[in-house]
């Protein structure tokens, strides 16, 4: 059934006139008048016949009346540009797969612009479990947020900000008692924490030690920043952290931060998504606010 017969169709129903229908449609009473035809032969139904000068619905047409111009306004709806976008009406939950440490600096930001502007809208923070893999194009997440890694090919990316790595170490380390900053040495001596899931215990830290002859020991893997730093607090194992992240919860648990000694490349923080969403307005709405929430940290 080809649908423009519908369109013909509804507007046959609303005019009862072959001549009324073609100028309505744009188009020559001939074309309409063979429309209505293959819409005679469809139906089973003659639809309109003449009465006078005019034509009448059969009670077929009349039964049809309602039901065509719905379907109408259905496939209207479908085809046009979506309607204007309100926040405040979004019922709706948002995924994001992002760090701990991420996770921890910006949740609470997002969660009060969220409940400001659109009270219906939840968010679900998954830890990197999906890291490297096809989770964006699966649909399994909406947005990944932290240090972005491998990538599918489609994938919409957006770079956020720039954190040089620091060492993190309770108030009164010994390395941090000397009369004069830390050096490489003294950093290298001292024993370490690993955040992994996966266990890893050597990443840049110690390619960039290996440069100048030196070796670390990573003692303690953990799976979390918040358990490595918990860690530090209690022992004198040094943690990793970002410049100017969480500086209450450093102060709070008695940790200082301190530079690296070492030439690190600092850590790109961005976002990704997958282009199925870009042209949601609600899904952009959510990344612009999980953005702000980055962007407004200290750094």
């Amino acid at each position: 059934m080809d649908l423009n017969l519908l369109r013909v169709l509804d507007v046959l129903l609303q005019e009862h006139s072959v001549t009324r229908a073609a100028e309505r449609l744009g188009t020559s009473p001939a074309a309409v008048s063979r429309s209505l035809a293959r819409l005679r032969r469809a139906v089973g139904d003659p639809l309109l016949v003449r009465a006078g000068q005019g034509l009448v619905p059969t009670p077929r047409a009349v039964e049809l009346r309602g039901e065509v111009a719905g379907l109408i306004r259905s496939c209207e709806r479908v085809l046009r540009p979506g309607a204007g976008f309100e926040a405040v009406h979004l019922h709706r939950t948002f995924t994001v797969q992002a760090a701990e440490l991420l996770l921890a600096a910006v949740a609470a930001d997002l969660a009060e612009r969220l409940r400001r502007e659109a009270p219906g809208v939840d968010t679900v923070f998954l830890p990197e479990s999906y890291e490297d893999g096809p989770a964006l194009r699966q649909g399994l997440v909406d947005v990944e947020l932290g240090v972005l890694g491998r990538l599918d090919p489609e994938i919409r990316t957006r770079a956020l900000a720039t954190r040089p790595l620091v060492a993190l170490a309770r108030h009164d380390h010994p390395l941090l008692t000397g009369p004069g900053p830390v050096d490489a040495g003294s950093f290298a001596a001292a024993d370490h924490i690993g955040v992994s899931r996966q266990g890893r215990r050597h990443g840049p830290i110690d390619r960039a030690l290996a440069e100048l002859g030196l070796r670390r020991r990573v003692s303690v893997v953990v799976p979390s920043h918040t358990a490595a730093m918990l860690l530090a607090r209690d022992t004198d194992l040094i943690a990793l952290g970002l410049a100017d992240w969480l500086p209450a919860t450093v102060r709070d648990l008695g940790l200082r931060a301190f530079p690296i000694p070492l030439r690190l490349p600092p850590m790109e923080l961005g976002m990704a998504w997958h282009p199925r969403n870009d042209g949601d307005p609600a899904h952009r709405w959510f990344r612009e606010h999980l953005a702000a929430a980055v962007l407004g940290l200290p750094g």
